[in-house]
């Protein structure tokens, strides 16, 4: 009767044990089945007096004990504390990492917008940072000025600002004053023209341009009535004091409403707008080609001031053309580069493909 009694209870272990092991989750026999089983592995590859377990050992419990409900049950090797240690080492680790020290500064600049600023300046060797930094600005691309001349070797340094007290006369009266004055160019022939410039503060804009090979106070004269023929010209026009410009010019100037400024002796920095202009026109026309004659000359001057007015940024006007540009957004197509004066200078604008 014992014999029988020992035998009922033992087939009713079995019976609980297989009920048990059919209403348990196939995951969590897969788990248990892997977790015996790399004990045992462990077991088999040491030394006979103590296992010694291995990083990935280590990670494989802690994973179990996050994924797998029952993994103390399974564990034998080690204690159940020994595998919560685990845990929160790891999971000391996984947070340093997380709170590392980024790197510190501004974020990188792209590679295509390191090759289109070497690219623009190859193209426009006479160009700074500040005139590459406009026209990137006009296609949407947001970069700092500072990063721009970082990656431009070679800068000029900038000019010395005019006097004060005539930057606050001038900064107060742009909307009321203009400027003009003379300058030569030589020809190929060893003649000397004579180009003759009005330029409107306000927006930079050049209001009238001719050429002579001989200036006389007539011909002068003439070109003031050519320059403002509306009937509101600016109310100062300023000028230096050329002994070209004689009786003839001021009675025309005085007839005119106008009222002329004339900068000090030999202090050519005093008429800055139209300095800054003809030293333009020099580094980035005259100086780079070769004038035949009044006629190529005019047609130089034309190509240029046609750039200068509609494409070319200028600093005093937020790096914007004397005719405004529109800024277009990355949105607007692909940037394609657009030469002017058979290459000597581009601009920049998005075209959609």
């Amino acid at each position: 009767m014992v014999w029988f009694a020992a035998s009922m209870i033992a087939t009713l272990i079995a019976l609980l044990v297989t009920l048990r092991a059919t209403a348990r989750s196939r995951f969590d026999l897969q788990a248990e089945v892997l977790a015996l089983r790399h004990q045992l592995g462990v077991l088999q590859r040491q030394a006979p007096h103590r296992p010694r377990l291995r990083l990935v050992d280590r990670l494989l419990w802690v994973l179990l004990s996050r994924v797998w409900a029952d993994w103390r049950r399974a564990v034998q090797i080690v204690t159940l504390d020994t595998v919560v240690r685990w845990h929160r080492r790891a999971f000391a680790l996984a947070w340093r990492w997380k709170s590392r020290p980024r790197r510190p500064g501004r974020p990188g600049v792209s590679d295509d917008l390191r090759a289109l600023i070497r690219q623009m300046h190859a193209a426009n060797p006479l160009w700074g940072a500040p005139r590459i930094h406009g026209e990137l600005q006009k296609l949407g691309l947001a970069i700092a000025q500072s990063t721009v001349a970082k990656y431009l070797a070679g800068l000029r340094a900038p000019q010395k600002p005019p006097s004060q007290t005539w930057r606050t006369f001038l900064t107060n009266h742009l909307a009321q004053s203009a400027s003009y004055d003379f300058f030569t160019v030589p020809t190929a022939t060893f003649r000397v023209l004579f180009v003759f410039i009005v330029l409107s503060h306000a927006r930079r804009r050049v209001l009238h341009v001719n050429v002579t090979a001989h200036p006389t106070a007539a011909w002068t004269a003439q070109q003031f009535r050519e320059a403002f023929p509306w009937d509101h010209p600016p109310r100062f026009l300023l000028r230096d004091r050329d002994s070209i410009y004689g009786s003839a010019v001021r009675r025309t100037v005085q007839g005119m409403g106008l009222e002329e400024v004339l900068t000090a002796p030999r202090a050519p920095w005093q008429n800055p707008f139209a300095e800054r202009l003809i030293g333009s026109l020099r580094r980035e026309c005259l100086d780079l080609v070769i004038i035949w004659n009044e006629r190529s000359l005019r047609r130089h001057l034309s190509r240029y001031l046609a750039y200068y007015d509609g494409f070319r940024t200028h600093l005093g006007l937020a790096k914007d053309a004397p005719t405004s540009r529109p800024m277009q957004p990355p949105c607007a197509g692909a940037i394609v580069e657009v030469p002017h004066l058979g290459g000597l200078h581009h601009h920049y604008e998005r075209r959609a493909a």
